[in-house]
């Protein structure tokens, strides 16, 4: 129920995110989910794409830093209070969120909701215990 992430590393200077995307596109890799975040001198891209082994290597080849990390996607309904519930949990079971993001399923009435947490296991298992449904790396991959 672990889904593999990428974090790569750009330098904050122009068209070096273009370079990283166009490295995935030749690789013929879709992307499933991003997020982008900054500091003065780098950025880091968080990236879910269909085959992730692939596309870290499409990376490197180009000389960019690659990192993978395990997150778990957690799929809620697209309402008001559907990230609040999940958010709820963790907070009453005292799971540290590290960081999150998250996208609209183009074919589903849900959200998906990404989360790096402290302990992925226990997250796992918590929700699960709460009835949330945790999806499949594949699940994810083929969205």
């Amino acid at each position: 129920m672990k889904v593999t992430q990428l974090s790569v590393f750009v330098e904050n200077k122009k068209g070096r995110l273009a370079e990283a995307v166009e490295a995935m596109a030749k690789a013929k890799i879709n992307i499933r989910a991003l997020s982008l975040a900054d500091t003065a001198d780098f950025g880091v891209l968080r990236v879910i794409v269909d085959s992730p082994d692939k596309a870290a290597k499409a990376m490197k080849d180009q000389g960019m830093v690659v990192k993978t990390t395990d997150v778990i996607a957690v799929e809620v309904e697209d309402k008001p209070g559907g990230l609040n519930n999940v958010l709820k949990i963790f907070k009453d079971t005292d799971i540290n969120i590290e960081y999150m993001y998250a996208f609209v399923e183009k074919n589903n009435e849900n959200a998906v909701l990404v989360f790096r947490v402290e302990n992925t296991d226990e997250a796992i298992k918590t929700l699960t215990k709460k009835g949330l449904k945790i999806l499949k790396a594949e699940e994810v991959y083929n969205i």
